[in-house]
This record gives structure tokens, sequence and C-alpha cells, in this order.
């Protein structure tokens, strides 16, 4: 596992304490270093604080990472649960603004009725809705038919080289009437 920066600080830390101790064994020992003087005591209490702070720092992280991962197990189960108690606590206590509030719920609001001039301009924008995509009613639906009077057949013909092999005889339509032969001649006439 590669350590971060601080955890190569902190077993810095350590070692330099457990230098310390090893090799000034009276804590009351006096060091100047730095500008400063400083007992051998100081020092290793010093040092030491380095790896309380970075121990007490990786285990709340840990903490912080198993208690996201509790959050994140348990909570939309919670959700659930806290949706179905509401809509129960309101059925129960209906629309009371005084016991409703105690469960830090509001009151169903009354709806408000539209005001005749919106109900007009309402009224007026699902006409021209309407007339604009082309819509009707069902009934009116049931009376637009097709004006389709009547069916032309187009001949076509064949490329060249398909023009000298066998002729198919002519199928009869859909409507009863033999349809026009393939090489372009008029149907037969009925009789």
């Amino acid at each position: 596992m590669t350590k971060t920066g601080k955890a190569i600080v902190s077993t810095r830390a350590e070692d330099l304490g457990a230098g310390t101790t090893k090799h000034y064994t009276n804590p009351a020992l006096v060091l100047a270093f730095d500008g400063a003087s400083i007992a051998v005591s100081a020092v290793t209490t010093k040092l030491q604080r380095v790896v309380t702070l970075r121990a007490n720092t990786e285990s709340a992280q840990a903490a912080a990472h198993e208690a996201v991962a509790a959050e994140e197990n348990e909570l939309p189960a919670l959700l659930a649960f806290m949706t179905s108690y509401t809509a129960f606590v309101k059925a129960t206590f209906g629309n009371t603004p005084t016991v409703l509030a105690d469960f830090g719920l509001a009151p169903k609001k009354a709806p408000t009725p539209p005001s005749p001039a919106a109900k007009v301009a309402a009224a007026a924008k699902r006409k021209a809705t309407r007339v604009a995509r082309g819509t009707t009613g069902p009934k009116k639906k049931l009376s637009v038919k097709g004006n389709v009077t009547g069916v032309q057949i187009t001949p076509v013909t064949a490329p060249d080289a398909a023009a000298s092999g066998p002729q198919p005889s002519p199928q009869p339509a859909a409507n009863g009437t033999p349809a026009a032969p393939a090489n372009g001649g008029s149907p037969p006439a009925h009789g």
C-alpha cells in the first residue's frame, strides 16, 4: 500500500520519537536547536502528537466512510417508510391544521377555482390548439371519408433484355377486372 504524504510524516515522527527515546534517555535533558532550547520530554510529546493527530484523522475518516455507506444502504427504505407514514398520518387526521403541524406537515391547500376570465382564456386556447393540430372528436372523425372515385393502373415495362422472354399471363385485378397486359396493350373488353 502506498502511503500518502501525511502518513509518511506520521511514520517519520514515530521514527524520530523512537530514536529520541533511545538516544536521549534523560527526559529532562534540554536540547538546543533552531535557535531554541527544548526538553527531550517536550520533543517526544510533540512528535507523539503528530502521530496521534494522523491516527485520529484516519479513524474519523474510516468512521465517516462507514457512516456514509450505512446511510446509502438504509436511507432508501427509510424514505419509503416515511412517505407511507406521512400518508397514514394525513389519512388519519385529515386536513386538521393544528394536528398536522404537530407532525411538521402542512394541510392540503384547497384548490382555488379559476376566474371567469381564466376559463374563457383556457377555452379559447384549447380551441386554437385543436384547429392548429387539426384534431377532431370521435363523431366528426366517423363522418370523414376518402374521396377516391377510381384507380388508374400505370403499366410497368421491363427492360429490353427481359422483353424477349416469355410474357406472363394477365392476372385479374382485385376488383374482378382483368389487369392490363404487360406489353402495354389495352385490356380485353367485357361482353
